[in-house]
């Protein structure tokens, strides 16, 4: 599992990429499961982050889904249109 930091704006976003693509090609496993639960600052960078690792994720073969989307940002997502791209974590994968 992938874990979102507290905070993730325009300022943090190229590093967390960055340190979330490491982790990333560190998983085994066909499933990526991101953890945004403790997301509680962020603008739409975070949207950006998390739709780059998703498209990293597909091309590594892999599943990708979010545990945690904050409301706010799932509100966010719905606006600009791409809250499917951004699938609810199973509750079997996030044990």
């Amino acid at each position: 599992m992938l874990v979102l930091p507290k905070e993730l704006t325009q300022t943090q976003a190229t590093a967390c990429l960055r340190m979330l693509v490491q982790g990333l090609r560190a998983l085994s496993g066909q499933e990526v499961v991101v953890d945004a639960t403790g997301l509680s600052r962020f603008d739409s960078a975070a949207l950006a982050v998390l739709l780059e690792l998703r498209r990293e994720t597909l091309a590594q073969g892999k599943r990708f889904s979010v545990r945690g989307l904050p409301a706010r940002l799932g509100d966010l997502a719905t606006l600009y249109g791409i809250v499917e791209l951004l699938p609810a974590a199973s509750p079997a994968l996030v044990k």
